[in-house]
């Protein structure tokens, strides 16, 4: 009789597990959030890497995704915070027997690698970017596609971690922003988001309205500095 319980329980767990309605692929049917400005983000962790913590750059309101994919242009792979939405069938299947849960925002796995190089954070261009971590700006340069400038590249070198370098693409430069300035996680503004979906596409759009516009955010050791 125990045998016959614990069968029924496992293709039930199975069967929760292939639910046609996981949320792996579906963009939300709902118009994306105005863009945000004046609202620094809470100072929430998104990943990390190291003793790095890359928080929230945007109000939590504003996200409309959050997502990561892999690169092979040197970035260091992130350590996501969080629950996969996409993960696979067998992956939910163990967490739903183990019991264990995630704390923290939810993210996709997106198209491009299957590596976490790159944390793509969406957001209605627009709105307002603050920086992810504490540190100094030490680079801003333009953000070329297809030979035009879409926004800029913005590099941080991080207090808590001068070896590395976190850079943010597909925002526009605050005006008062200069090489040099000390920046606070969650409170200087970087800039804003730019419409960079009108002229390439975003993997994020899979999974979000808003064309998949975002920030796009990668960690790299410093030049000079050690591997």
């Amino acid at each position: 009789m125990i045998g016959i319980v614990a069968a029924l329980a496992l293709v039930t767990l199975i069967l929760t597990a292939f639910d046609s309605s996981s949320p792996d692929s579906v963009a939300p049917a709902v118009a994306p959030p105005a863009a945000a400005t004046g609202v620094p983000p809470e100072p929430q962790v998104l990943a990390t890497v190291g003793n790095l913590q890359v928080k929230l750059p945007i109000a939590a309101e504003a996200v409309t995704a959050i997502g990561f994919h892999g690169e092979d242009g040197g970035a260091m792979e992130l350590s996501p915070v969080g629950r996969q939405v996409n993960e696979g069938l067998l992956a939910r299947l163990w967490r739903r027997i183990a019991g264990s849960a995630q704390e923290g925002p939810v993210w996709f796995q997106l198209e491009g690698g299957p590596g976490t190089e790159v944390l793509d954070v969406g957001a209605t261009p627009g709105t307002d970017v603050y920086s992810p971590v504490d540190g100094t700006v030490v680079s801003i340069s333009d953000f070329v596609i297809d030979g035009k400038d879409y926004g800029a590249r913005i590099d941080v070198r991080p207090s808590t971690a001068p070896a590395l370098i976190v850079s943010l693409s597909h925002l526009e430069p605050d005006p008062s922003l200069a090489v040099g300035n000390p920046v606070l996680a969650s409170s200087s503004k970087l800039g804003t988001v730019v419409d960079v979906a009108a002229v390439e596409r975003q993997a994020l759009a899979k999974h979000t309205r808003a064309g998949g516009n975002n920030i796009a955010i990668d960690v790299h050791p410093a030049a000079g500095s050690l591997p």
